[in-house]
């Protein structure tokens, strides 16, 4: 049910407990309107992530939105709106203040819900950060199998753009690695994807890492 779909039935149970006497429509009107109030909060913390990554200023609501998401989703019993703002809680600790070890928990409980709520989207979104995490502290191989089986999970979804990112990051293991031609000939493929899928930020990316990866 979209937001507008839960608004109208919010107004339609109000209307039962006003005119109708229905006195349990009131309890599911809120519960409706939380669900409402988790989707905003999860969508606007989101813009405000894009806009860091943009700017590089934390803005001090973006925790709060995320963390007030995965509060209403779990009342709801919503694992799969609570599994996406417990990413988002890590991803905002990870990549705002790169601090892994409070992320952790974070992305630990994400990929367990959304593990159970059969989200892969969201799991590959863990899986991918999850790999970050491994690379900064020096475990590339742990690293690589996590961002393989994030692509993989991306590729089966059709998430091509996302195949482009990760695919930069693979070439930045394998560099790490001591594969400076394996770096490269990944760089190129996620450039490939990246151009079918219309992906022009992910091409910037792509073309960073190539100057980052060449030889000197």
């Amino acid at each position: 049910m979209g937001v507008e779909d839960r608004i109208e039935r919010a107004r339609e149970l109000y209307e039962n407990a006003v005119f109708a006497g229905d006195g349990g429509a009131l309890a599911a009107a809120e519960r409706t309107l939380d669900a409402v109030e988790a989707d905003l909060a999860l969508a606007r913390g989101r813009v405000l992530h894009a806009r860091f990554l943009e700017e590089e200023v934390e803005d001090p609501r973006e925790l709060g939105l995320f963390e007030r998401a995965a509060e209403l989703y779990r009342a709801l019993g919503d694992v799969r709106g609570e599994g996406e703002a417990l990413f988002w809680v890590g991803c905002l600790h990870q990549v705002i203040r790169a601090d892994n070890n409070t992320a952790a928990p974070a992305f630990a409980r994400a990929r367990e819900l959304a593990t159970e709520a059969g989200d892969k989207m969201t799991l590959s979104y863990v899986l991918r950060h999850l790999a970050f995490t491994e690379q900064a502290a020096g475990r590339l191989d742990q690293a690589r199998q996590w961002m393989e089986e994030s692509t993989r999970l991306r590729r089966e979804i059709g998430f091509l753009p996302g195949v482009a990112a990760n695919l930069v990051g693979l070439g930045y293991l394998a560099a790490d690695a001591g594969c400076p031609d394996q770096a490269l000939a990944l760089v190129d493929e996620a450039t490939a994807v990246a151009e079918s899928a219309g992906a022009h930020g992910v091409l910037r990316w792509a073309e960073e890492a190539r100057t980052d990866l060449q030889p000197a």
